[in-house]
């Protein structure tokens, strides 16, 4: 008798599906593309992942204020810029074509040009008073540090790869967005559209990545691959029961929402 009602638990499925349609996007890397994704010593790795959360700022549905004052400097914002967007659309981590982006690495150097500089706590004095300091005997390591690298190198996703995502929902899509810390060019097509079909609760098993902190909270995750990654991260091949949503040859865990919450990020 327990069985049965366990089958007649996972056949059964009550979540409407919020998105009638889903499209597949292909981002290609008209330049490189840089996240700090890892630091390790005085380089910067970016992940072969773009974060869905830098998608939806890309496609513009979500806008900071371009300058925090008072209690909100320092303090994300992804609560309060994503979640109004729930219910309307929602964009997946976006994944290589290829199983793996080609990386380049350059190396940048933020040193000053002037005739005299020194290399202190985090910091190139190059003042006319930090001169006077280190002449009457001040320590450069005892000036006050700046908050970003002078020099180092940094891993980059090589222009001309090209990513996978699924989009929900019926919002425009522009031709052409702006990603990473350097503001990278980067074209979006679509390559396809599917309706979006609810599937009872069930063990499903899925290729494309998805944020920790969008995952339902009543799923059950069998296994994955971990992805760490600011400012949360991803997960790939993916085992879950739960109820799914078909998406052409794509299924996902039902319920996708910024923030949901399945596992806490700090977010």
């Amino acid at each position: 008798m327990s069985e049965q009602l366990s089958l007649l638990n996972e056949t059964k499925s009550t979540t409407k599906p919020p998105f009638k349609t889903a499209k597949l996007i292909e981002l290609w890397c008209a330049e490189p593309v840089f996240f700090a994704s890892r630091e390790l010593s005085d380089t910067y790795y970016t992940e072969g992942a773009i974060g869905n959360y830098a998608l939806a700022y890309a496609f513009g549905w979500a806008r900071s204020p371009y300058r925090l004052t008072g209690q909100a400097t320092g303090k994300p914002r992804y609560v309060e810029d994503l979640t109004p967007l729930n219910q309307k659309c929602y964009v997946l981590p976006a994944y290589s074509t290829i199983g793996s982006p080609t990386f380049r690495f350059e190396r940048f150097n933020a040193l000053s040009d002037s005739y005299w500089y020194a290399m202190t706590n985090n910091r190139v004095a190059t003042a006319r008073e930090d001169i006077v300091r280190v002449r009457q005997g001040d320590k450069p390591n005892t000036f006050r540090p700046s908050n970003y690298p002078q020099t180092g190198r940094l891993r980059m996703i090589e222009r001309g790869n090209r990513f996978h995502t699924l989009v929900f929902g019926d919002q425009e899509l522009p031709e052409y967005i702006r990603l990473g810390k350097f503001m990278s060019k980067v074209r979006v097509d679509v390559v396809d559209e599917h309706p979006v079909v609810l599937l009872p609760s069930a063990e499903y098993t899925s290729q494309a990545y998805f944020s920790t902190a969008d995952l339902p909270p009543e799923i059950n995750l069998v296994s994955f691959d971990l992805i760490s990654m600011p400012p949360t991260s991803l997960v790939r091949n993916l085992r879950f029961r739960y109820e799914a949503w078909q998406i052409g040859n794509y299924t996902v865990p039902a319920n996708l929402q910024f923030c949901g919450g399945a596992i806490s990020n700090g977010v």
